[in-house]
């Protein structure tokens, strides 16, 4: 299915360097702000307590957001949970006080909104707890990166491996600078997204390398470049589509997820504007740069010596 077909390649690679440019210097802010200010951790890393609240009709959050925030913890959070009758209340760590003791304060601000509701559970989530699931976090991160170059490297070529690997890092880098430049909370779900769109921008790059190593082979004449644009050029309105209906789905989360979905949404979208950048001008740049050619993707076919024609 297509939207339109391009008659005439765009000449994207023309403009490589000056968008190889532009994504180094905002990869370099991005680093920046994550090595000055750093991210902010939501209470599954930090640690903090998490209360389970049951209600027998579905009860106004802004009002049980506004009752808790009374308690004076900074960063607590009121979100539904399972279904509309369900709150989730995440609170911070403070000093003198126990998960016991959080809790009571806390349903006793509830009450104040909905006598009739009932507590369904307490966890604590300690310090140590959070950095576990910190470094986990960062395991995942780093075995999906690998698994992503050893699939590209065994199905297309190690230059076109370094090449997607770095336009990955550089979608996730970015993620990641605009939650500690904004000091948006990092959370398990928003970790859950970066994975996400690794995954999503990898798919958009393998795309575009099928197509260039079919070029190759078709466009036996052309250089590097032309056979690149060529490739991106044919595939512009299948990213189009793709993107485009991704988004929606993503932006409808992000304007009418509400809080437990808002950072998620805000992330995939992030990672899936920067994605289609990404797959264009930074993996398939980079793959230029690292002088991909007809040979690494089409091997010479081998004749036998003892292949001989019959003649008449």
């Amino acid at each position: 299915m297509e939207f339109f077909r391009l008659k005439r390649d765009i000449p994207f690679m023309r403009h490589a360097l000056i968008f190889n440019l532009i994504s180094f210097a905002t990869f370099a802010v991005a680093v920046f702000f994550l090595a000055t200010r750093g991210l902010h951790l939501s209470i599954e890393f930090t640690g903090g307590t998490v209360i389970e609240v049951s209600h027998a009709q579905a009860p106004e959050l802004e009002k049980i957001r506004d009752a808790v925030g009374k308690l004076g913890y900074a960063e607590a959070q009121v979100q539904n949970f399972g279904s509309s009758r369900d709150v989730l209340i995440r609170l911070p760590l403070a000093k003198g006080e126990n998960a016991s003791q959080q809790s009571e304060k806390a349903m006793a601000a509830v009450k104040s909104v909905d006598p009739q509701a009932q507590l369904r559970r307490v966890e604590f989530v300690g310090p140590q707890v959070g950095s576990e699931l910190a470094a986990d976090g960062a395991m995942a991160l780093l075995f999906v990166v690998i698994g992503i170059m050893i699939y590209l490297a065994i199905r297309f070529e190690w230059k076109f491996a370094v090449a997607a690997i770095v336009a990955n890092l550089h979608d996730v880098v970015i993620i990641l600078g605009f939650f500690a430049a904004f000091q948006w909370e990092f959370s398990l779900a928003v970790l859950a997204a970066v994975l996400a769109v690794l995954g999503y921008s990898v798919n958009e790059s393998v795309v575009i390398f099928d197509r260039i190593r079919e070029n190759f082979r078709k466009m036996r004449k052309a250089s590097p470049r032309e056979v690149i644009d060529n490739a991106i050029t044919a595939t512009a309105s299948r990213t189009i589509i793709t993107h485009l209906s991704t988004e929606m789905m993503v932006v409808s989360m992000l304007i009418f997820g509400g809080p437990a979905l808002f950072y998620f949404a805000l992330a995939l979208t992030i990672g899936i504007v920067f994605g289609i950048y990404s797959s264009v001008f930074v993996a398939a740049a980079m793959a230029m740069w690292l002088g991909i050619k007809r040979e690494d993707l089409v091997k010479p076919v081998k004749k036998k010596d003892d292949e001989f024609e019959l003649v008449p």
